[in-house]
């Protein structure tokens, strides 16, 4: 795919892996949809894009509504004309032990809330919002790309049973779509970050992220813009598909 004058929906897009995604597509020349909650960013962020000359649309939208995903991605085709890509990177942590004993008082299990906004957010709306852009794209015969974002917790990690469960479910989905969607020309890959320069891992303490960083063979956390451009290749190799790439410095939890 040439990606330039491409209708790019990115989900997440105001922060973060969302952001960077978005600003290496749109100076490769694609006219981008952001998808998010956070309007004054996502406002602030367009404002960024324009002075760049990079087209931008945002729309508020939960990801896990399905009344809002079916009219953004509407919205997004009456505006744009098109979806030529998805990319499904929205996503949220609640982390908490399965059950965790605790020296001076009862142990503390993970509610079923945080399990199950974990499981909206990163599973349910990864399916929603590749359901309704594979849809318009096969209603106005346009080949296409899917990415989904999973991640290294994809094979199980300490303190993560909703966000693991939700990133396996993710790669599962991607080869699943990969199939179904073939005969229609859209592909359908994933990414697996590891530790990346955001928001979240910059609210680590400095101990913590020592420990990390010394755990990864490339002794270094990840680059947003190395998962950006692991995003630029799927969509310019038309051969991907099905597949999940693994982003982590050589780390395997």
């Amino acid at each position: 795919m040439d990606i330039k004058n491409k209708v790019v929906i990115v989900t997440g897009a105001a922060q973060g892996l969302g952001k960077q995604i978005a600003t290496r597509l749109g100076k490769l020349g694609a006219k981008l949809a952001l998808i998010d909650l956070e309007q004054e960013k996502l406002n602030s962020l367009q404002t960024d894009f324009s002075s760049l000359g990079i087209e931008s649309q945002y729309y508020i939208a939960d990801v896990t509504c399905e009344n809002q995903v079916e009219e953004t991605f509407q919205a997004i085709q009456s505006q744009f004309g098109q979806i030529n890509a998805l990319v499904n990177n929205a996503g949220i942590i609640r982390d908490h032990f399965l059950n965790k004993e605790n020296k001076d008082g009862p142990i503390s299990s993970m509610s079923l809330s945080n399990w199950q906004s974990v499981i909206d957010v990163n599973l349910t709306g990864v399916f929603l919002c590749a359901r309704q852009a594979s849809k318009i794209m096969i209603e106005n015969q346009t080949a296409g790309a899917i990415i989904n974002i999973s991640s290294i917790s994809k094979a199980g990690n300490l303190g993560q049973s909703n966000y693991s469960a939700a990133k396996s479910g993710v790669v599962a989905l991607t080869v699943t779509w990969a199939k179904e969607l073939a005969k229609n020309g859209i592909r359908v890959g994933a990414i697996a970050p590891g530790f990346i320069q955001t928001e979240m891992t910059q609210s680590m303490k400095s101990e913590i992220l020592q420990q990390i960083e010394s755990a990864i063979p490339l002794k270094r956390i990840g680059l947003p813009d190395e998962i950006a451009h692991t995003v630029q290749f799927i969509l310019e190799n038309d051969y991907f598909s099905g597949r999940v790439i693994e982003v982590d410095g050589g780390l395997r939890i």
